[in-house]
């Protein structure tokens, strides 16, 4: 149905972005077809080698108190339970979410930050991305016309990984982030042995600060490299100034919280 209309179709799950887009005429579909009767889209599973596989109907509730979500990737329950209210919980997809392409959604970071990929499907078959490709643009993903999101997949966390996911907003409910940060790290010895720190709302895309991520692995954690850890993640980051915040002040915090996440996770 996608590929009969190239362009002209869209895809409903929970609608919480598409109802209100096409609301404000951003969008005038000639067809909106629904992913509900579609079979197997509403299940989160988890396999040992595989890692989490979450369908494309999974609402952020769900996310959000499913225990081994809970368990093995507190960052990402944390960014689901920051979106919105509980009943648009209840609607909205984390496909959905992903597919919107947001720089200030709530679960990009974690996405990110967790090293997600997509599983995609369309007439000519199904393929696998990196999440961080899927995202090409404010609104924009990768997806070819006549292709869907059908599931989002987790690898398997480290034993010993730690996570973090803060959001800064004015509200503390049902509010746009003006900045959102996650961090993974997996501790060894005094340092880190693996570490990914994701920032959202401050690019045109929820982006990695790599070379903050080097400068916090393969040796001592000491003060001096966490702050130039946190320079660096400030460094890396591309806002704009809006309602919600300046420029200015986006870059600060960025370094203000990957500050504090570093912090808190090597303790």
């Amino acid at each position: 149905m996608l590929a009969e209309r190239p362009g002209q179709a869209r895809l409903l799950a929970g609608g919480t972005d598409l109802l209100l887009q096409m609301e404000a005429g951003r969008h005038r579909p000639e067809r909106v077809v629904s992913l509900g009767r579609i079979p197997g889209l509403d299940a989160i599973t988890w396999d040992d080698r595989k890692g989490l596989t979450i369908g494309a109907l999974v609402t952020l509730r769900q996310l959000e108190l499913h225990p081994t979500v809970q368990e093995r990737y507190p960052a990402l329950q944390r960014g689901a339970a920051e979106v919105g209210s509980v009943q648009i919980r209840n609607l909205a997809t984390l496909a959905g979410n992903a597919c919107n392409a947001s720089p200030s959604a709530d679960t990009s970071p974690a996405l990110l930050a967790l090293d997600a990929s997509v599983q995609i499907a369309g007439a000519a078959g199904s393929r696998e991305m990196p999440i961080g490709e899927f995202w090409t643009g404010p609104g924009r993903t990768a997806l070819a016309p006549g292709e869907m999101v059908s599931a989002i997949l987790l690898p398997v966390p480290d034993p010993n990984a730690r996570t973090f996911y803060y959001k800064l907003a004015v509200r503390k409910a049902m509010d746009l982030a003006m900045v959102g940060i996650a961090i993974s790290v997996v501790p060894q010895n005094g340092s880190f042995a693996s570490a990914r720190i994701a920032l959202g709302a401050v690019a045109p895309v929820v982006l990695r600060a790599t070379e903050a991520e080097q400068a916090i692995t393969n040796g001592n954690l000491t003060p001096e490299r966490i702050e130039e850890a946190a320079q660096l993640a400030m460094a890396a980051s591309k806002p704009i100034s809006d309602q919600r915040a300046s420029a200015e002040y986006r870059r600060e915090m960025v370094a203000a919280l990957t500050r504090r996440g570093l912090r808190q996770l090597m303790v």
